[in-house]
């Protein structure tokens, strides 16, 4: 029999100073938490996968296809797969996330500090989903 996997999503992302923390690894989901800095960003992506953001703290600006949306604390925002995006804090504090991804979209168990180094180890291919 399965264990349950249980988390305080909110108590989870905010105890996380990480740029990118993988919380979680199924075959065909991934849970991500994520901190983003008073003026910082996601960066512009686009992804293969489907992803489903919500916003535990903080303010921002989601722009998907050019289309721009400010979101708050408690808001959801989805990004099809396919959908070029970037997220942006536009507040005084730090914007702390979730994201769920499907299927999965980075390396099982990442940690990236900073977007620096999620940025890097993004183009040297160190942060590749695991493969079923």
């Amino acid at each position: 029999m399965a264990s349950v996997i249980h988390y305080t999503i909110a108590t989870e992302a905010e105890k996380s100073p990480d740029f990118r923390r993988v919380l979680w690894t199924g075959e065909h989901t991934q849970l991500v938490i994520m901190t983003i800095p008073p003026g910082g960003e996601i960066g512009e992506e686009v992804h293969e996968v489907d992803q489903i953001l919500t916003f535990v703290s903080g303010t921002g600006k989601a722009i998907i296809s050019g289309s721009e949306k400010a979101f708050a604390q408690g808001d959801l925002v989805v990004v099809p797969a396919g959908k070029k995006h970037n997220f942006l804090n536009t507040g005084q504090n730090p914007l702390i996330l979730y994201t769920v991804y499907g299927p999965p979209e980075h390396a099982d168990g990442a940690v990236h500090a900073t977007k620096e180094e999620a940025d890097r180890l993004e183009e040297e291919g160190k942060d590749e989903p695991p493969t079923s």
